[in-house]
């Protein structure tokens, strides 16, 4: 397989669809385009990323025009654990993973406010950030799925449910956002924010992004 992404400092969906894939323990080739640099307009048409129009993450499993495609992380997400089984992607009780599917379709279409004016940016710390009434609904409607989530189904383990799973996939990027711009949240957050920065994967992809040589001005600062 061979996973294209973007910038690891900036990209929060690259970042799911990148854990998602090591979450698979499939084997894949990882490839990284520069977004929004000088050779952008060129890379996004060209055949590796036409059929998502240079949108990224986008995973190709085989070679040629005639393999399987997948883009966008939930897509990945799904095509992966069909691949090698939903329970290494989902809870196994029944009523969990209703709710692991729910918190992840909602992170997945919604929380614009929060995505669009406090962009990920793993490098970089901000203080004394001003957080809109629009942002600060999105983050409390987060934390009390977070708070729900470790309440019912988080004995097993540090995670929203427990064990290391989709919902986890697709909140890492949060956890970076709320790390970024000094978020205050519960004790019980903060545990889980701990958990999910200090995993090994998330360490490997922390330790590349503060490596990178591109920076992307206009992710620089919170939207004003």
């Amino acid at each position: 397989m061979k996973l294209i992404i973007g910038n690891k400092n900036y990209s929060s969906w690259s970042l799911r669809g990148w854990l998602a894939a090591k979450q698979s323990g499939l084997m894949f080739e990882e490839i990284t385009v520069p977004l929004y640099g000088e050779e952008w307009d060129h890379l996004r048409r060209a055949d590796d990323l036409a059929p998502s129009s240079g949108k990224v993450p986008i995973l190709w499993d085989g070679e040629g025009p005639d393999a399987p495609v997948v883009w966008d992380s939930l897509a990945i997400i799904d095509y992966l654990a069909d691949k090698v089984g939903r329970d290494r992607f989902w809870p196994k009780d029944e009523t969990a993973r209703a709710m692991a599917r729910s918190m992840v379709a909602e992170m997945h279409s919604g929380y614009l406010p929060l995505r669009s004016t406090l962009p990920m940016n793993i490098r970089k710390r901000v203080e004394g950030v001003e957080i809109t009434p629009e942002v600060r609904a999105d983050i409390v409607r987060i934390l009390t799925l977070w708070a729900e989530a470790r309440a019912r189904f988080g004995k097993g383990g540090p995670f929203l449910f427990g064990t290391f799973c989709a919902a986890d996939i697709i909140y890492a990027p949060v956890v970076s956002r709320f790390m970024t711009y000094g978020v205050p949240v519960p004790g019980f957050a903060m545990t889980y924010m701990e958990a999910v920065w200090t995993h090994d994967w998330m360490q490997t992809w922390i330790d590349a992004a503060e490596n990178e040589d591109w920076t992307i001005e206009q992710f620089e600062e919170p939207a004003r």
